[in-house]
C-alpha cells in the first residue's frame, strides 16, 4: 500500500491490522508492527482470524441458502479475498452488498478494490449511528428494506464499548429490517482463555482508537433479543455449522471468538 501524506501513520487501524492477519496488502508499517507485537503475545491470532473469516463464509452461504440476497456488512474493514459479495455471488450473481466502515482509509481502498461494481456500495459511517446508515439514500437505492436483509456484525461489536450500548445499536438495525432477515455476529471472548486474551485487549486499548471489549457467551446471546437463534446457538467459531468434522479443532475454545446467527421472525 502506497503511503499518502494525508494519512496519520502514527496509529494502527483495527481494519488494517485485521487485513494483515489475513495476509492482505492493504496495511502500513504501523499496522504490521502492532500485528507482530500481538502475535508475539498470542501466536494463534492469525489462526483465530482465519477461523473468523471461515465463519463469515459459512454464515453468508447459510443466509443465501435461505433466500437472502441482500447484505449490510457493518464494520466491514477492507474487502479482501473471500469477503461477503464474493461468497454471496457464488450462489446468486444478483446478490447486493453494502459495506460500512468508519475508517476513511478502509473506505478508500474498499472503493478502489470494488471499482464500478454496481451491486456493491461502500459507505463511510460509524455503525453506532444506525439511523444514518439505514436512511442513507445510496443505501436505500441498493437495498430493498421490504425484503430480507442479512445484517453482518462480524468481529466488530467488540470494538463497541458498553457505554455506547451495543444492545441498543443491534436492536435499531433489527427494527429497520423486515421479518425473515438475519443477524450474523462474531465476537471476541475471554471465556476459556488465559491472560493472553486480557493482554490482547489491553494492547488495542493502548495502541488504537478502537479499544476492545471482550464479552461472555451470555452477553453475546443477549444481543440477539428479538431474533430466533439458529442452531447451534452461540458457540466458539469453529463449532458454528462446520462443513465437516475435520474443520473442528481439537480445542475449539482456544479460538477466542464466539459466533452466532439469528433470524427475525
Amino acid at each position: 500500500m502506497a503511503e499518502r501524506p494525508d494519512i496519520d501513520l502514527t496509529r494502527p487501524s483495527a481494519a488494517r491490522v485485521y487485513d494483515y492477519y489475513l495476509g492482505g496488502a492493504h496495511n502500513f508499517a504501523v499496522d504490521r508492527e502492532m500485528a507482530r507485537q500481538a502475535i508475539g503475545m498470542w501466536p494463534e491470532l492469525p489462526l483465530i482470524m482465519q477461523a473468523n473469516r471461515a465463519f463469515l463464509r459459512r454464515a453468508v452461504e447459510f443466509c443465501v441458502e435461505r433466500g437472502v440476497r441482500q447484505f449490510l456488512d457493518l464494520g466491514s474493514g477492507i474487502p479482501t479475498v473471500g469477503n461477503v459479495h464474493e461468497v454471496a455471488r457464488k450462489a446468486d450473481p444478483e446478490a447486493c452488498v453494502v459495506y460500512v466502515d468508519n475508517d476513511p482509509i478502509a473506505v478508500t481502498y474498499s472503493r478502489t478494490i470494488l471499482g464500478d461494481d454496481k451491486q456493491t456500495l461502500v459507505v463511510q459511517e460509524d455503525l453506532r449511528h444506525p439511523e444514518r446508515v439505514v436512511e442513507d439514500p445510496a443505501v436505500r437505492d441498493l437495498l430493498d428494506f421490504d425484503q430480507p436483509i442479512a445484517v453482518m456484525m462480524v468481529a466488530v461489536l467488540h470494538f463497541v464499548p458498553d457505554d455506547d450500548g451495543p444492545g441498543d445499536i443491534v436492536a435499531a438495525y433489527r427494527d429497520a429490517v423486515p421479518p425473515g432477515s438475519f443477524l450474523v455476529v462474531s465476537h471476541a471472548t475471554h471465556e476459556g482463555q488465559d491472560t493472553q486474551a486480557d493482554d490482547h485487549q489491553d494492547l488495542y486499548r493502548q495502541r488504537t482508537a478502537t479499544p476492545m471489549t471482550m464479552r461472555s457467551k451470555d452477553q453475546v446471546r443477549s444481543l440477539f433479543a428479538g431474533y430466533d437463534l439458529v442452531e447451534p446457538g452461540v458457540v466458539h467459531l469453529p463449532l458454528w455449522r462446520p462443513a465437516s468434522l475435520d474443520d473442528v479443532a481439537d480445542d475449539p475454545m482456544r479460538f477466542a471468538g464466539l459466533a452466532a446467527v439469528g433470524r427475525k421472525a
